[in-house]
């Protein structure tokens, strides 16, 4: 509670110094619906995430430190989101919501935080604090990387999860739970004579709404790493990757979809996964 009330008075403090400034801060807006995720990467792992009204919701890591949050808004009035690093930093943005989303990636640079939440912290320790949490970004990508290199050695599988079109295979041979994230091994066969060069693979979160009028609703899950994606698959070839996804569980009404697009073609494959693969990985 204490430090909540130091930082609202650092914040009025701040806001207080800047109205008296010929030049006031202007903050960048953000739009959010509930149709999508809108994925925001800061420079530092975040402690901190605060909305200003309901309609607005920001979700991120708790337990384990992620530089990875994701924004979701109902129809509502405009409103700011407010969120604080491990480091101290304040980052802030006016967020509004809206139909069409132009951008669904943003990503957040050091010049973009508004302030410190400890603003007499010497330089020194500042740099120290950045130093420290670059190490850490560090070894958790080099986690990321040790076990997904681990799970590509192995022959585990966790059912016969796959969708072919035209000589093109998209198989899931493996889904793990490890260290708060689900780790998808996943594959891509290529049979055809043709090389294959995929645009995007994408997973999402479909419910499918029953009634007079059918509907989907889908929520793109943003992979929080990749691990070894190529960028071609020759003819006659295969190739196993990695996404790594923050952990999170479905309803019976749901599936989780993976959609592989080709680059420049039209060999697209939609491979669907029921919630027992989801809900009880190995």
């Amino acid at each position: 509670m204490k430090k909540q009330i130091w930082i609202f008075v650092f914040l009025m403090a701040a806001f207080v110094k800047g109205m008296a400034q010929e030049n006031t801060i202007n903050l960048d807006t953000i739009y959010a619906n509930d149709k999508m995720n809108v994925a925001l990467i800061f420079p530092e792992p975040i402690r901190q995430g605060i909305t200003g009204s309901e309609e607005f919701v920001f979700t991120y890591n708790r337990e384990k430190e992620q530089h990875l949050g994701l924004l979701q808004a109902i129809p509502g009035e405009v409103s700011n989101l407010l969120v604080i690093s491990t480091t101290g930093s304040i980052f802030s943005y006016i967020v509004k919501y809206s139909e069409e989303l132009e951008k669904l990636n943003y990503f957040i640079a050091e010049t973009g935080k508004i302030g410190n939440e400890i603003p007499e912290l010497s330089e020194k320790l500042i740099e120290g604090q950045a130093l420290f949490s670059d190490a850490k970004a560090e070894k958790e990508v080099a986690d990321y990387q040790d076990f997904s290199s681990h799970l590509l050695r192995s022959k585990q599988r966790i059912g016969k999860l796959r969708k072919r079109k035209d000589g093109v295979e998209l198989k899931v041979q493996n889904i793990l739970f490890h260290n708060s994230e689900l780790y998808f091994v996943l594959e891509i066969n290529n049979n055809s004579p043709i090389d294959y060069e995929p645009a995007f693979l994408n997973v999402s979160v479909e419910t499918r709404k029953q009634g007079r009028k059918k509907s989907i609703q889908k929520l793109p899950v943003a992979p929080v790493y990749k691990h070894q994606v190529p960028e071609m698959i020759p003819q006659k070839k295969t190739s196993r990757f990695v996404y790594v996804l923050p952990k999170f569980s479905i309803a019976e009404d749901k599936i989780v979809v993976i959609d592989l697009k080709e680059q420049q073609g039209e060999r697209d494959i939609k491979l669907k996964i029921k919630k027992r693969f989801i809900n009880n990985p190995n």
